[in-house]
């Protein structure tokens, strides 16, 4: 079983990738299951029917999916193309705590398959702008990002695994912050995670951003062995064509070294485990 789940369209505001592209390409490289988990971000970015208009951004939008279109296009591929791959129907909710009542809202309109939980910003200042780590020290950004994940995860549910769990790395200009420093947040934010039913995921977009350690880490990947975690998924976080369904094979190593022997796809927010 050949899955990439977490995958970009042109309904995210950073792709111009077609979905159906990304489709036809999928099956080119043989996978056996897509999930499409474009983006949404309340809290720096607006939905495009909420009459404030769009903003542009290096002359495109900023602004949340197209919910009605993206649904409805999804549909059309599972139906296209439903015979020579699956398609799931997922989206990644950018959270904060201030945001949760729009994404509750937002959950119980479409039957998701899978939504990933990321924080892509904190008090609505975000992480590759360095927005967010101005001012602070790198001590005090990476424990605010990781105290915003662990109050996400005691308060939000409707999940399925959390995204890139120590993204703060990737924009960290001060070099990798000591897991030791923050062993403690980490431990506590995956032990809800497996109280829940949860997971994370394995983002092989590490390579590409030429990252020194897996993301999340593999401290992190070992620490959740540890603790029971048995739900994980893996995905590119592809926007381009060239990113689509890349190190899948390096993922599944990693994880089986670490002593996974099963990793994730969804179904109507279930797992179904697969051997690695």
């Amino acid at each position: 079983m050949l899955a990439d789940y977490h995958v970009h369209s042109s309904f995210s505001d950073d792709s111009v990738y077609p979905m159906e592209d990304v489709v036809k390409d999928a099956i080119k490289l043989g996978l056996d299951e897509i999930c499409f988990t474009d983006h949404v971000d309340y809290g720096v970015k607006d939905d495009r029917d909420s009459g404030k208009g769009v903003i542009y951004r290096n002359g495109e939008p900023l602004a949340n999916v197209d919910y009605p279109r993206y649904v409805k296009q999804i549909r059309e591929m599972q139906k296209l193309y439903g015979d020579r791959i699956a398609v799931k129907l997922g989206m990644e909710f950018g959270m904060q705590m201030h945001t949760i009542p729009q994404f509750e809202a937002l959950y119980e309109k479409y039957s998701f398959d899978f939504i990933i939980l990321s924080v892509h910003q904190v008090e609505d200042k975000e992480f590759w702008t360095q927005d967010f780590q101005k001012g602070r020290t790198q001590k005090e950004y990476n424990e605010r990002y990781y105290e915003e994940m662990q109050r996400l995860v005691k308060h939000y549910k409707n999940y399925s695994v959390l995204g890139h769990l120590d993204l703060i790395v990737r924009y960290d200009k001060m070099g990798v912050y000591p897991f030791s420093q923050v062993e403690p947040y980490v431990r506590e934010i995956l032990k809800q995670v497996i109280l829940d039913g949860k997971g994370i995921e394995v983002n092989t977009s590490s390579h590409r951003y030429g990252l020194k350690d897996a993301t999340p880490s593999k401290e992190i990947l070992k620490l959740y062995h540890q603790l029971g975690g048995r739900v994980i998924t893996i995905g590119s976080d592809s926007h381009k064509p060239e990113h689509l369904g890349t190190y899948m094979e390096e993922a599944r190593e990693l994880l089986k070294s670490i002593g996974f022997r099963e990793f994730c796809t969804y179904e109507r927010m279930k797992p179904v485990f697969h051997a690695l």
